[in-house]
């Protein structure tokens, strides 16, 4: 398996038992906003209701990726003003499952794992709600439940890729659901290859603000698991330009402040020995 994307614990830790890597492209060139994907993924995987609120801003009653969104379909309106005609872009969003996970390098209790399959996953019995997860997260996905104590459980809750699903064979509940097969679920690096394919095509037919958004291993989170075909700029659909593993310079800062603690050590231990002569 060493030809397909690495991450730090796949497939290495799992030896014979690693399975290919899978991931999603999605392809917001087909979206159609129908939310068919929002509604499998709440239906499968019994996430809770999220309030439907209208914000105001758009016809997206989600806002944004949460606890209890797993997915989001963004809606966003360009043009219509000064001759500019209007376009819809529109784009389900989901779990990066980053090749350098940062939530689950700073999970104290290991309730973040890789699975045998390279995805990210939470395992709620094991999460104590202790949150450091949520800000190392450079996309916003994960977060709190944060509920009565009656009625929630105060921990962490994202996509797993419906791991339940994806371990037996089986195809997610959203891209099972998507109409227009703009969530494509397969192999990593067949995605690749399919993305690659798909990009020349839109750019071909006029789609000149078209690019890739995290198919590249070489980016700051060594590429995403779940990764996009988008027709404007990141930030057009709320997501980050040039996403970084806030804990990518742990080892070295770590480094640091160990030679930094020993240096200091040794100038007291002279300042005493210099006190005492």
């Amino acid at each position: 398996m060493t030809d397909r994307p690495a991450t730090e614990a796949w497939p290495q830790s799992y030896g014979d038992e690693a399975q290919e890597r899978i991931g999603f492209f999605t392809d917001t060139s087909v979206c159609i906003g129908c939310k068919a994907c929002e509604v499998a993924c709440k239906e499968w995987n019994l996430v809770p209701e999220d309030g439907l609120v209208f914000t105001g801003d758009s016809y997206d009653n989600t806002g944004s990726l949460g606890a209890d969104s797993w997915r989001h379909v963004a809606f966003v309106e360009q043009g219509g003003e000064d001759g500019d005609p209007l376009r819809w872009l529109m784009s389900s969003d989901v779990c990066k499952h980053c090749t350098h996970a940062a939530c689950l390098d700073v999970c104290p209790t290991g309730a973040l794992f890789r699975t045998e399959l390279g995805t990210v996953v939470v395992q709620d019995d094991v999460c104590n709600g202790c949150g450091y997860c949520v800000p190392a997260c450079p996309f916003g996905v994960i977060e709190r439940r944060e509920r009565p104590a009656d009625d929630g459980d105060g921990g962490v809750h994202k996509c797993t890729l419906c791991y339940d699903r994806t371990r037996e064979g089986m195809t997610p509940a959203c891209a099972q659901a998507c109409p227009t097969e703009s969530i494509q679920f397969g192999p990593l690096e067949e995605l690749r290859h399919r993305a690659a394919g798909r990009l020349a095509q839109a750019v071909e037919a006029g789609a000149t603000g078209a690019r890739l958004y995290g198919e590249d291993p070489a980016d700051g989170v060594g590429g995403f698991g779940a990764f996009f075909l988008l027709l404007d700029e990141p930030e057009v659909y709320g997501l980050p330009a040039a996403p970084v593993d806030a804990t990518r310079h742990l080892p070295s800062m770590w480094r640091a402040a160990a030679v930094a603690g020993a240096g200091l050590v040794g100038a007291v231990a002279l300042a005493l020995l210099g006190g005492r002569e």
